[in-house]
């Protein structure tokens, strides 16, 4: 295919968490609130002249100095955070949003004070705590939390405005990206699509870590351009899905596409599922308590460990299966990631089970891209899933 006019653009904002468009936005006065987390609504940190980043750590090399501050037992992401905090790259925050998600994401957020990785003296980093279930209290629980510690703390800071009529803006800005993004989401579903896998994954964590107001120019051209792009002459060997914990390092996706497969769907922390869902709010009442429950009701976090939680997410990866028309499910989570350790360990088997899927399942490195061993079972998986194509063609 044809390459998008702004895939290296798009590509090069990824290079740095403090990219072009981030610097422009804070030369446009604007304040930036970093978040590693979807507990934490976006759409919250992005009021009046805020703009959210969701951190990540790019090109990330030795996260020796990081391992000595928190042990080699704890997930890459996180240390990969804290390695680039004492590097200094989180100069730029104006504020950091934290949840009680995971004590390892919570061991970041406490060096990010203690070792002072920002020199802002107004920088402030707030933490809430997040409940396990999606019960009325849970929620009314939340919606305390976020005007508390987050929302209030924004005001007393620095003045924003925090007000109904704000936050519904915010939204409005949100769900133009979302819009967009299902758009493109919607076109995965071709039988050859006319958008790979690798560039969606960039597209969307573009979507994350550059200001909306910056981005979305970009993001409605390229939107156009692929509605009149030509497909590869063939269909991929395979279509795949890929559902478990953070990646934000395009070049995972990459590696699975260089395989052979055409990933189709992204359910993972920071892929698009949750995450670019429009939220409906209704006039009747307050946005605050609409978004909370949009959030909650959406996340697919292995941190939810409620019956009806856990039976979501594997609702949520069977429909979408179906609606991708994926032949293949990768299960993956990152190395000591708690959580969704114990989420690929038994619902891999479930998927593949009790549902009918296959199945690859994987622990992983914060930068996988060099694995050849990585590499070489993708490589398996799509031969087994052409396979299985021609033996069920073959069956009468």
């Amino acid at each position: 295919m044809k390459d998008l006019k702004h895939l290296i653009y798009f590509e090069n904002l990824l290079d740095n968490a403090d990219n072009e468009l981030v610097e422009q936005a804070k030369k446009d006065g604007k304040l930036i609130m970093g978040y590693t987390c979807y507990h934490i609504p976006e759409v919250l940190l992005n009021v009046d002249n805020c703009v959210s980043v969701r951190l990540r750590a790019p090109r990330t090399g030795s996260i020796d100095i990081a391992t000595y501050y928190m042990s080699n037992y704890t997930c890459e992401y996180s240390r990969a955070l804290v390695e680039r905090g004492i590097e200094g790259g989180f100069q730029f925050l104006d504020g950091l949003a934290g949840v009680d998600a995971c004590s390892m994401m919570n061991r970041f957020y406490e060096h990010f004070e203690i070792l002072k990785f920002n020199e802002n003296q107004k920088c402030f980093v707030t933490h809430l705590d997040v409940p396990y279930k999606t019960e009325n209290f849970s929620y009314t629980h939340l919606e305390k939390q976020l005007q508390v510690r987050l929302l209030n703390v924004m005001k007393e800071t620095y003045g924003v405005d925090i007000s109904d009529a704000a936050i519904r803006k915010a939204v409005a800005e949100h769900n133009e990206v979302c819009k967009i993004m299902q758009e493109i989401s919607e076109m995965r579903k071709a039988d050859n699509p006319v958008i790979t896998g690798y560039e969606f994954h960039v597209l969307n964590i573009v979507t994350y870590t550059c200001p909306k107001y910056l981005i979305l120019p970009y993001l409605k051209e390229t939107l156009e351009e692929l509605k009149t792009r030509q497909p590869d002459d063939k269909a991929p060997r395979a279509r795949v899905g890929i559902v478990g914990s953070e990646i934000d390092d395009p070049e995972f996706t990459k590696m699975i596409e260089e395989a052979g497969a055409r990933v189709v769907f992204d359910r993972h922390c920071f892929g698009s599922i949750p995450g670019r869902e429009i939220i409906e709010l209704k006039d009747d009442e307050e946005a605050l308590p609409q978004i909370v429950r949009h959030y909650m009701n959406t996340s697919e976090c292995a941190r939810y460990i409620a019956d009806n939680k856990v039976q979501q997410r594997r609702d949520t990866a069977d429909r979408l299966m179906k609606e991708f028309k994926a032949d293949g499910l990768i299960y993956e989570q990152m190395k000591y990631c708690d959580f969704w350790g114990f989420e690929r360990a038994l619902v891999s088997h479930i998927m593949a089970d009790e549902y009918g899927w296959p199945v690859l399942s994987i622990d992983r490195l914060y930068n996988a891209k060099g694995s050849g061993q990585l590499r070489t079972r993708f490589q398996a998986f799509v031969e087994s899933l052409e396979i299985k194509k021609i033996q069920k063609g073959g069956k009468k």
